[in-house]
């Protein structure tokens, strides 16, 4: 039985969550539109999960609205500030190693007329503020920077990044999918107008998400229909999963400080183990500010068969494909410079809350017997 190591790509649901959701699978079945009991019993369900997310960031609950997922939350935001707010500019600044939900997001809007700026990274994948800075014309509405990458982990220094754009006028969006309990965020620390949130990488089940959007901020409606979350999207509320959502947020600002630990405490323990029987192996990634679940590594000279073999044992995910003689390396990857002959050997683990020091034990034991 494979060892689950891959959090960073999803989380599974917290028994505690799963619970929460039961009675709105079983018994309130209500639309939160309607008036009778029913309907009641549902908006209120709604209102709670907001407040519970709305704490968890640090924001008020009119700011926030229920999306269906990371992805979703990340159009909105780049689209609907881009096409509000066109009579000011056409420039938006973003990273070379933002997820997709935000790069083809940008290719999209560049067909509409729109300029996109994607800011480099240095080796640790560290975006630089005074390279931000230096990107902004008198064009520019909008920077998008996420709060800590997937692939690598690295932390971006948002706060410094939202000071310079607060300074010229534009709006921040972060992507905060990847930081959202595992370390602390809060929007007003932050200084971000807009901050995507995606259920399923916080214990949570797929296809719910959130939106932050500061009081202020104008998006064009991504979601046309009725006047469901303020009138800022369409749509009969996901009841089921909003409330899985807010219990999964209710959870996550309860043991905030215990899961950092532990996973931290999971991933260095596997760090260590790895370093000793491989000397030859590279940590990709800040060594410090990091998700304190996340292990990007590099393994020199490995062929895609021993790279077969470490997934069908171990749950974890690729830094590379490779198709016939082909190899295709993460941009991510690219960006930070990692050589092609250790690109195609890494391997990205991440630790969770369900991480076990026996887990951890038996993965390095793994990783021995099969690539050496």
């Amino acid at each position: 039985m494979s060892i689950y190591l891959d959090y960073n790509a999803t989380t599974p649901i917290d028994p505690r969550v799963a619970k929460a959701m039961v009675p709105f699978l079983e018994e309130h079945f209500g639309n939160p539109s309607s008036a009778h009991s029913f309907g009641v019993t549902a908006r209120k369900a709604v209102n709670k999960s907001r407040e519970q997310v709305a704490n968890l960031i640090g924001c008020a609950t009119s700011e926030l609205i229920f999306t269906s997922g990371g992805t979703e939350s990340n159009n909105h935001a780049l689209r609907g500030y881009a096409f509000a707010n066109k009579n000011k500019g056409n420039h938006i600044i973003t990273s070379t190693i933002e997820h997709p939900a935000i790069l083809n997001v940008c290719d999209y809007l560049e067909k509409y007329g729109f300029e996109v700026t994607k800011i480099p990274v240095d080796s640790f994948g560290m975006v630089d503020p005074s390279d931000v800075e230096g990107a902004i014309t008198p064009q520019t509405i909008l920077i998008s920077i996420m709060h800590a990458n997937n692939e690598i982990g690295t932390i971006q220094p948002i706060r410094r990044i939202s000071e310079i754009a607060h300074n010229n006028n534009i709006a921040v969006h972060c992507d905060a999918a990847q930081s959202l309990g595992k370390i602390h965020v809060n929007v007003n620390e932050l200084g971000v107008d807009l901050l995507s949130i995606a259920g399923h990488k916080l214990y949570a089940p797929k296809g719910v998400g959130a939106l932050f959007i500061r009081d202020g901020i104008i998006l064009e409606k991504f979601m046309i229909g009725a006047n469901q979350e303020s009138a800022r999207r369409a749509g009969t509320e996901n009841i089921l999963e909003i409330v899985g959502l807010g219990k999964a947020a209710e959870i996550a600002q309860a043991e905030i400080k215990q899961n950092m630990d532990h996973q931290k405490e999971m991933r260095d323990l596997l760090w260590k183990g790895i370093k000793h029987n491989f000397p030859d192996v590279k940590l990709n990634g800040h060594p410090v500010e990091r998700l304190p679940n996340t292990l990007n590594i590099s393994f020199p000279n490995l062929d895609e068969y021993v790279m077969l073999d470490v997934f069908t044992e171990i749950a974890a995910s690729a830094g590379a494909a490779c198709h016939s003689d082909d190899i295709s390396i993460s941009p991510v990857l690219e960006a930070i410079g990692v050589p092609l002959d250790y690109a195609r050997g890494t391997i990205r683990f991440s630790t969770g809350r369900f991480t076990t020091k026996e887990e951890i034990d038996q993965t390095i034991e793994k990783l021995i017997g099969i690539i050496k």
